[in-house]
């Protein structure tokens, strides 16, 4: 990378350096702008990379094949010794995968020729963003387009402080250095289980709080179901339809008070856990922008407002990813910033957010696209529902992992494909195809007479398009 100096002129500036940021930053520069990118941590890539996506799937993979080594190979004739656990092992090959990862995005920016502006970025005007390193000096810097991919931060339990050792945010449960014995998870999403999933494997005595009356409330009501069945046969306990409303640190852990949802103040039992793992959602990060002063307007929930470019209510500013509306996803993220950069550069970028899947990497995985029955029915569409069970793959069986199920949602009247459903293996790698049919206006029928390989777990997304004409072959 260059030595960049506050004379530069860019033709854009991206604050903020991670899944949504990297990516637009360097589709910018392949479209010939002359790009650089505010980041104030030692190392790119953001939450994901750093202390998100990243190093959580690494140890779902290790936790995952610990519990593989302690019983699953057994079944398939691997006999093995005693296992042990090695976690400083685990967390040093998480570490490696974290450092690879990271000095990718520095290739890419060198690559790509983008100046990596190191410090904490607020936008001046239109044109300008002032850059403040971590010695405190500030440095000015002129562009033709600013674009917000600032991300988003923890949600925090009123009056419940977040000290990263006992009472943490998926940041601190990355870093435990041994297994806690007990560990209560407040918030039943996608984060809370996966982490929650990584230590009761490794060990602990897992309990997942959850406010709403199911676990995943944003996935299909099915889906939730089904996973909740699964992941409490693994061994987690659930507590839905109920709260934390108290919680202090003691000398050896965290003492906290659980209670019915609507419960009155003061009600609810007491409860002692080794760790509070805090994982209620996360918010629109963009403390230290100066957007207040700029009149970049803010919706309830501190998100900036844009419109259909992206732009926000000042010409020439941007935002994209968790700082805007939509689902907090990584490849959410990727997608906007593709779509701003092209933008700039005088294409037309474009982003189908019916086509984002959404995934959930326990095992099994849960994985969907498009629209839920519940969403359906509430919009008034009438649809026919196909559903093929993995018990029925003959893939599946070869493996031993049968739990789940394919579940397609198509038009009743043009058989198009308004969603999917996915529990079990490799859902997150099935649903691309799903995502695929959504985007390409594909129908039940499209799908029933592509060829899937065989024995293959997609095999299974074929079969339930042909449910949705009452004809599966193997069921």
């Amino acid at each position: 990378m260059s030595q960049p100096t506050s004379n530069d002129q860019y033709d854009v500036i991206v604050i903020g350096a991670g899944p949504g940021g990297y990516v637009c930053a360097i589709r910018a520069a392949q479209l010939g702008l002359r790009t650089a990118c505010v980041e104030r941590r030692e190392t790119l890539g953001g939450t994901c990379l750093n202390i998100g996506c990243i190093p959580s799937k690494a140890l779902l993979q290790s936790s995952e094949l610990f519990v593989e080594a302690h019983g699953h190979l057994a079944t398939h004739g691997v006999k093995v010794g005693k296992v042990s656990l090695d976690l400083p092992q685990m967390m040093a090959h998480k570490g490696s995968v974290v450092e690879a990862n990271v000095q990718g995005v520095e290739f890419l920016f060198k690559k790509n020729r983008i100046d990596w502006l190191k410090g904490s970025g607020r936008i001046l005007d239109r044109s300008s963003v002032a850059v403040t390193d971590a010695a405190g000096n500030a440095s000015t810097y002129t562009t033709g387009a600013i674009v917000i991919a600032t991300g988003s931060d923890t949600t925090s339990l009123r009056d419940v402080e977040i000290d990263e050792e006992r009472i943490v945010s998926s940041t601190g449960a990355l870093d435990f250095s041994r297994v806690p014995k007990r560990m209560i998870v407040v918030g039943g999403g996608y984060i809370g289980l996966e982490m929650g999933s990584v230590w009761q494997r490794l060990g602990a005595e897992v309990t997942v709080v959850e406010y709403l009356d199911r676990i995943l409330p944003g996935m299909d009501g099915e889906v939730s179901r089904h996973m909740q069945r699964i992941l409490a046969k693994q061994g987690l306990d659930f507590r839905t339809s109920s709260k934390v409303t108290a919680a202090r640190r003691t000398k050896n852990g965290v003492k906290l008070t659980v209670a019915p949802a609507y419960a009155a103040e003061g009600e609810g039992e007491e409860l002692e856990t080794d760790i509070l793992l805090v994982s209620i959602g996360r918010q629109a990060y963009t403390d230290g922008l100066g957007l207040e002063a700029l009149g970049v307007a803010l919706d309830e929930r501190g998100r900036v407002l844009i419109d259909a470019r992206f732009q926000t209510t000042v010409p020439g500013i941007y935002a994209i990813g968790d700082v805007v509306a939509g689902p907090m996803l990584a490849h959410k993220a990727e997608d906007d910033g593709i779509a701003v950069a092209e933008i700039l550069a005088g294409q037309a970028g474009h982003v189908n957010y019916e086509a984002v899947p959404s995934v959930v990497y326990t095992f099994p995985e849960a994985a969907e696209v498009g629209r839920n029955e519940e969403q359906l029915k509430e919009a008034g569409v009438d649809y026919r529902a196909g559903r093929f069970p993995f018990q029925a793959n003959g893939r599946a069986r070869a493996m031993g992992v049968t739990d789940g199920f394919v579940k397609i949602l198509a038009d009743a009247v043009t058989d198009r494909v308004l969603g999917v459903q996915i529990v079990g293996p490799e859902a997150g790698t099935m649903i691309a195809e799903a995502a695929l049919a959504i985007e390409f206006a594909a129908t039940a029928e499209d799908l029933a007479r592509t060829s899937h390989a065989h024995p293959t777990l997609p095999e299974a997304l074929r079969e339930a398009a042909l449910a949705v004409h009452k004809r599966p072959l193997h069921l």
